[in-house]
């Protein structure tokens, strides 16, 4: 997908459209795509009725080097059933939008719309490397991702960000709420995905429920506390970042 020539390039403009895009997040489990995008993929294999979340699972993640204006994006695509990487892919470009929090997605979505377009393959389900409605304004780069693309998303984060939360029981599969102190409101859980481990934070993108959303990050992390979808993300957008710069550096 071509990023829009409007692209939000200062404050303003990205919280315009963070309050634009949130009411069109749909929260629950669907099948189809909403009309924004490109759609979900064939949805065969695993999980093809409400809640499943398809055969071809993909991961995204970023890497930065703002002294030389670069990020780099990557997708992996894996089976559900195997978790064996099906096909990946990257994209280098420069950084699009200054560093704020609260608005990375304007900084990161750029270069991985780039990654996905390069997949051969349209994943069923997009997991990303940060937050979904567990944002303050409820649009975190999974939701963000998942409503320009019509794709199914779920965010899967190393930290709670503003949210509180108690920690879950020791046992893999304990879940705790991941709270907003101001509301009261439920925009994530705590996952705990290895025994005695810290958990990570999952958050629903974009049609997907947050029981999906958990049960699908537990079966994609079955050796470690990070999903396969993020392990093998966050590998392959440094090595891009890596090689990127090195192509920048003069011989001697």
């Amino acid at each position: 997908m071509p990023i829009p020539a409007d692209w939000p390039t200062t404050e303003a403009q990205a919280l315009a459209e963070q309050e634009r895009l949130r009411p069109l997040v749909q929260t629950h489990d669907s099948d189809d795509p909403d009309g924004s995008g490109s759609g979900s993929g064939s949805g065969s294999g695993s999980g093809g009725g409400g809640g499943g979340v398809g055969r071809l699972i993909a991961g995204v993640d970023v890497a930065y080097d703002d002294e030389h204006d670069l990020v780099a994006a990557a997708a992996v695509l894996l089976d559900h059933d195997t978790l064996a990487v099906v096909e990946q892919s990257t994209a280098v470009g420069r950084i699009p939008f200054p560093y704020t929090p609260g608005l990375l997605a304007f900084r990161e979505l750029p270069a991985v719309l780039d990654a996905l377009a390069a997949l051969t393959r349209t994943p069923d389900t997009v997991v990303c490397d940060g937050y979904g409605l567990a944002h303050p304004r409820r649009l975190g780069l999974a939701s963000h991702l998942g409503v320009l693309t019509g794709l199914r998303t779920l965010g899967v984060a190393k930290t709670p960000f503003t949210f509180r939360h108690h920690d879950p029981d020791t046992p893999r599969g304990s879940t705790t709420p991941l709270t907003d102190p101001a509301t009261g409101e439920e925009v994530g859980r705590a996952l705990r995905t290895r025994p005695g481990v810290k958990p990570v934070y999952v958050s629903v993108g974009h049609r997907i429920s947050l029981d999906t959303a958990v049960r699908t990050t537990l079966q994609l992390a079955p050796h470690y506390r990070l999903p396969e979808t993020t392990r093998h993300a966050d590998s392959l957008c440094r090595r891009a970042l890596a090689d990127a710069l090195h192509a920048r550096t003069p011989a001697n």
